[in-house]
């Protein structure tokens, strides 16, 4: 695990009980409540150095957001994003990649439109949505993606 992964938490409010908790970026557990014991949703932010340790090691599918800041429908779809985290808390993770910080993962990833989502499960890409849409449609494309045995390749 690399020292910035290990050392890197988001102070997130439990759904359930309120109580703050420090979730960090990567574990090889779903992060919980230290409160109720309910699983926490699990959002993180990763780069080109920390990538394969936090998103391509994590224990649930991770629904990956190759973002930038300077992208209007970026910050439109990321409170949609962190919601459906939290509504999928225990079962999913929420992985942001700004892609003007982290130019080989976007060109791994080939991003040619922002934001540009994915799902990955074991490091592997199940599904892949190009440019913002709206919260059904994201919910919808989750849905199947999180179903699927996932046959894309990055």
């Amino acid at each position: 695990m690399s020292a910035a992964a290990a050392e890197s938490t988001r102070t997130i409010p439990c759904p359930h009980c309120g109580t703050r908790n420090r979730v960090p970026a990567s574990a090889a557990s779903v992060p919980k409540c230290g409160h109720c014991h309910e699983p926490l949703p699990w959002i993180a932010d990763a780069g080109d150095d920390d990538f394969a340790v936090v998103a391509e090691q994590a224990p649930v599918p991770v629904l990956v957001d190759l973002w930038a800041t300077w992208c209007a429908p970026c910050r439109m779809v990321s409170p949609v994003l962190e919601r459906l985290a939290t509504d999928r808390a225990g079962v999913l993770k929420l992985v942001k990649v700004d892609i003007d910080r982290s130019p080989r993962l976007a060109q791994r990833f080939e991003v040619q439109a922002v934001p540009t989502l994915m799902v990955l499960r074991d490091g592997r890409v199940l599904a892949r949505q190009p440019g913002a849409a709206p919260e059904p449609a994201l919910r919808s494309w989750l849905d199947e993606a999180l179903q699927s045995r996932g046959t894309e390749n990055p």
